[in-house]
């Protein structure tokens, strides 16, 4: 078994060590559902994100039934129309039983675009109007929180993926040059990251947010955000990889390179850096919470996402409210998407983790 094992590929070796890591490949299937949900959000989602209905303002999740009220069981799943009823400064929503709305699948609904390019108007699920399938309630404008939350997470789920990548590529250029070089370049470099690193993150986001002008679309806001977090994450990121340079810098197939003539940045791009990787992959994997948690406290904060475009941020606006989360405990439902998408990171950051470490055992 042991010669086996010491046969594979490091790469080969690490893929199976993180198949006996159950809990960071139950992550991992966690987050492959919620990124196929944001990127196909239109099929999945029942309703537009931003379609309001007033009169079903805070609407509870509504009960998905097999059996009717004369105790009469159906194979098909059903729910019932509801109407508001307001007694003695209540509002409560009564079923109206008269007709059953069977929970159809592959509806054809609201119109959208698959992937942004090719249009389609099916969705996975849906009920004939007027009832309207609140899985997870709805908001104070009755808009179907389940669809928002999936919508939601295009911005929420990308915008750690990208500034990540832009971080990472920043704090790898940075911190392999100042490791390379050495001297007063490395000097100057890393007093510049520690100036950075320095100032409290939530604080820097929140000056450079505010040197912004407020009147921004959604698309620059997005793009703002992802500028912002990048900025405030590969500082940290090139203090390590400069780290890592020093201490292999002086390698034998780094000599080898610089006496064919390599140039510099050759041997750091192309020799140097990749010898990072693992540490960068981990890295990564765990440092998207960051990126998401950001752009939460931004948009909660009402200077990231703003109405009527949807992130998970945004929608916990109304959740400030200790009355409101009293009375409609649903439109918290984002904040724990929030929370399984952090921990999925980081549950499946730290399998990573094991997997790549050649210490570890077999």
């Amino acid at each position: 078994m042991k010669r086996e094992l010491t046969s594979l590929s490091p790469m080969r070796l690490a893929a199976k060590k993180l198949m006996r890591h159950k809990l960071a490949l139950w992550s991992f299937f966690i987050l492959l559902v919620f990124y196929i949900l944001a990127i196909f959000a239109g099929f999945f989602s029942p309703y537009a994100y931003d379609k309001s209905v007033p009169k079903k303002a805070y609407h509870p999740p509504v009960k998905i039934r097999f059996v009717d009220e004369n105790n009469k069981f159906h194979f098909r799943p059903f729910i019932y129309e509801t109407r508001l009823e307001i007694k003695d400064g209540s509002k409560t929503y009564k079923n109206i039983t008269d007709k059953r709305y069977p929970i159809k699948l592959f509806v054809k609904a609201f119109e959208y675009k698959v992937l942004g390019i090719f249009p389609a108007s099916r969705h996975l699920f849906g009920v004939d109007e007027p009832a309207k399938l609140y899985l997870f309630g709805a908001d104070w404008n009755g808009r179907d929180i389940i669809s928002r939350i999936i919508y939601g997470g295009r911005v929420s789920l990308s915008i750690g993926l990208i500034g990540v990548s832009i971080s990472i590529s920043l704090g790898m250029l940075f911190g392999g040059i100042a490791g390379y070089f050495g001297g007063w370049i490395d000097h100057v470099m890393m007093r510049l990251v520690e100036m950075i690193m320095s100032v409290p993150g939530f604080f820097l986001m929140l000056t450079l947010r505010s040197v912004l002008p407020l009147e921004l679309s959604s698309t620059e806001v997005y793009l703002m955000l992802i500028v912002i977090l990048s900025f405030i994450g590969w500082a940290g990121m090139a203090r390590v990889i400069r780290g890592i340079v020093l201490s292999i810098r002086e390698s034998d197939y780094v000599l080898a390179a610089k006496a064919l003539g390599a140039s510099h940045m050759s041997i750091i791009i192309k020799h140097i850096l990749p010898n990072t990787s693992s540490y960068v992959i981990v890295a990564a994997t765990l440092s998207i919470p960051s990126y998401i948690l950001g752009e939460a406290a931004l948009s909660l904060l009402g200077l990231g996402i703003t109405e009527p475009q949807v992130s998970w941020g945004n929608m916990l606006t109304r959740a400030m409210n200790i009355t409101d989360i009293k009375f409609h405990p649903w439109i918290l439902i984002a904040g724990f998407a929030i929370f399984i998408v952090t921990m999925c990171f980081n549950f499946f950051g730290d399998g990573l983790r094991d997997a790549l470490d050649p210490k570890t055992g077999t």
